[in-house]
């Protein structure tokens, strides 16, 4: 059984992976997938709709007679990622709650 990411949850990941450093499409794809099973089909619309929303920004780098396309985090993405985070730091609590209502196992505590 597969727990489904949502596109919050998502978009959370690429910016968090964003702020670490500049990544082109294909790099970030797979550092995503280090992570979470992912495919470059559901990466390239979410890189969009973050480019779009203004979390993202991109710049064209050289590499081997070609362009690649890089994406860099923005002011608000970092704002943006603050949300999600916060979010699912609420989210994932309350569910710790649920499922370890005494603390056992709980190796964050």
């Amino acid at each position: 059984m597969k727990i489904q990411i949502t596109a919050d949850l998502l978009d959370g990941i690429v910016l968090a992976i964003l702020k670490q450093d500049d990544y082109y499409g294909y790099a970030l794809t797979q550092r995503v997938q280090e992570v979470i099973t992912v495919s470059e089909s559901t990466m390239y619309p979410v890189l969009r709709r973050l480019k779009r929303d203004g979390f993202v920004t991109t710049y064209d780098q050289p590499y081997q007679g070609r362009n690649r396309r890089y994406y860099q985090i923005t002011a608000d993405g970092e704002a943006h990622l603050e949300r999600v985070r916060k979010l699912w730091n609420d989210y994932k609590n309350s569910l710790d709650q649920l499922f370890n209502p005494t603390g056992e196992g709980n190796e964050n505590e």
